[in-house]
C-alpha cells in the first residue's frame, strides 16, 4: 500500500515551533546580569558560554549535517533537542563554576542546537522546491524572533525562581517542543514535486550537468569559497552590532543601559522580519541582488546612521537596519546552496557553509572589542566593517555555480 505523503505545510510549522526554541541561544544575554550579581563574575566572563555555544552550534552542524543525510531530520532532530536540554541541565546544576557553564550551555548546548538546526532547513527546502527563498525565510524566522520569547520568559523565570531552577525549565521546555517538532519531519518521496508545479526545462540540447554535489566535491570548488566568505563578512557585521547593541547606544546616542537595552526586542523582531521578507524577495528578484542589497544596507547603516546616532530614534533605527540586514543572510544562504550545490547532500553541504557563520560569531566581537579599544571609538569599527561589505558586494557580483560538469 502506497504511503500517504504529509501536507508539506506540517512542516512548516513544525519547523517554526523548533526554530522558537532553538532561538534560546540568543535569550541567553538575559542571564548575564544576574550571574553577575549573583556571583560576580565580570561582563567579559559571563559572554564566554555565549561564544562557545556560537562556535559549537556551527561545530554541530558540519556533522548533523552529514548525519541527517543518511539518517533523517527525524533522528537528527530528536539528538539535538535532547544534547539542548542535556546541556541546560548541566548549566543549571554547574552554573556557579563558569567551566560548568561553559561546558554546558556552550558545548553540549551549543551542539545540540547545531544538530536540530539544520533539520527543519534542509526539510522544508526539499518540500518547497517551488518556493525556496520564502520557506527558508519563514523556517528560520522563529530563530530570530526566539528571543522576543524566551528573553522575558526567562527574565521572569530567574526573578521568581532563580537561575538554576530557570536552566531545568528551559531543558524541559526544549525536550517537549524541540523533540516533538522532530518527530513531525520526514523528507519528500524520490521524484517529489508540488502540485501545478514543474522545474525549469533545460534548453533544447543542452548539455545534462551535474545538479547534486557531495561535501567533500564542493570544498574543491571555488564557488563555494565565494559564498564561504559572503556569509562570512555579512554574519560577523551583524554579530558585532547584535552583540554591543547597547553599549553603542551608550556611547555614540549617549543613552543610559536601561534605555538602550529597551530597543534589542524591536531589534530581534527586525531581525525576524528580515528572514522573512529577504527570503521572500530573493524568490522574485534573485539571490544576487538580494545579498547585494542587504550588503548595501549595512554600508548605510555603518557609514550615514549609527555614526551621527545622536539621539535614540536615530540609534534604533541603524541597529535595527543591521539586525534586518543581517536576518537575510540566514535566509539567502540555505537556498542558494540549495541552488549551487542541489538538495541531496543539502544538510552537509549547508552544514559545511554554516561554519562560516561559527568563525564569524567569534571574531564578529572580538574585532569590534579590539579596534574599540585600540582606537577608542566604535564609530572606526563601523567604518572598517563597511568596507568589508564593498568587498562582500565584489564577491557577490562574482558569485556563480559551479562550472558545469557532464553528469
Amino acid at each position: 500500500m502506497e504511503e500517504k505523503v504529509p501536507n508539506r505545510w506540517t512542516m512548516v510549522v513544525a519547523a517554526l515551533v523548533m526554530q522558537i526554541c532553538l532561538g534560546v541561544l540568543y535569550a541567553y544575554s538575559v542571564f548575564r546580569g544576574p550571574l553577575t550579581k549573583e556571583l560576580g563574575y565580570t561582563v567579559k566572563q559571563t559572554g564566554y558560554p555565549l561564544m562557545a555555544s556560537f562556535l559549537f552550534f556551527a561545530v554541530g552542524m558540519i556533522f548533523a549535517g552529514r548525519w541527517q543525510d543518511k539518517a533523517g531530520p527525524r533522528t537528527v532532530g530528536l539528538v539535538g533537542g535532547v544534547l539542548l536540554a542535556i546541556g541546560c541541565v548541566i548549566a543549571g546544576v554547574m552554573y556557579k563554576d563558569l567551566a560548568g557553564l561553559i561546558i554546558g550551555y556552550g558545548v553540549i548546548g551549543g551542539l545540540g542546537v547545531g544538530f536540530a538546526y539544520v533539520t527543519p532547513i534542509a526539510t522544508c527546502i526539499k518540500w518547497f522546491p517551488d518556493k525556496r527563498g520564502t520557506i527558508t525565510g519563514l523556517a528560520v524566522f522563529g530563530f530570530g524572533a526566539g528571543t522576543l520569547v524566551f528573553g522575558p520568559l526567562i527574565g521572569k523565570l530567574i526573578a521568581s525562581n532563580g537561575i538554576a531552577t530557570t536552566f531545568f525549565i528551559i531543558a524541559a521546555i526544549m525536550l517537549v517542543f524541540v523533540c516533538g517538532a522532530a518527530a513531525t519531519f520526514k523528507v519528500p518521496p524520490a521524484g517529489y514535486k508540488p502540485a501545478g508545479w514543474n522545474p525549469p526545462a533545460p534548453a533544447p540540447g543542452a548539455q545534462i550537468v551535474k545538479t547534486n554535489y557531495l561535501p567533500n566535491e564542493i570544498i574543491q570548488t571555488s564557488s563555494f569559497w565565494v559564498l564561504w566568505f559572503i556569509f562570512f563578512i555579512g554574519a560577523a557585521a551583524g554579530l558585532m552590532i547584535i552583540g554591543q547593541a547597547v553599549p553603542i547606544g551608550v556611547e555614540v546616542a549617549k543613552l543610559d543601559k536601561a534605555t538602550a537595552a529597551a530597543g534589542l526586542g524591536t531589534m530581534a523582531l527586525l531581525n525576524g522580519i528580515g528572514r522573512l521578507f529577504w527570503g521572500s524577495v530573493s524568490d522574485k528578484l534573485g539571490r544576487t541582488k538580494t545579498i547585494i542589497a542587504c550588503f548595501v544596507m549595512y554600508i548605510l547603516a555603518f557609514v550615514f546612521v549609527l555614526p551621527n546616532s545622536n539621539t535614540f530614534m536615530l540609534w534604533l533605527v541603524g541597529v535595527c537596519a543591521v539586525g534586518f540586514a543581517y536576518g537575510g543572510y540566514l535566509a539567502l544562504m540555505p537556498s542558494l546552496t540549495a541552488d549551487y550545490f542541489g538538495t541531496k547532500s543539502l544538510g552537509a553541504n549547508y552544514g559545511y557553509l554554516f561554519s562560516a557563520w561559527g568563525i564569524a560569531g567569534v571574531c564578529g566581537p572580538f574585532m569590534i572589542d579590539f579596534i574599540k579599544t585600540s582606537t577608542g571609538a566604535f564609530t572606526n569599527a563601523m567604518y572598517v566593517t563597511a568596507g568589508a561589505c564593498v568587498v562582500g558586494i565584489i564577491l557577490a557580483l562574482i558569485a556563480k555555480p559551479p562550472k558545469a560538469e557532464a553528469a
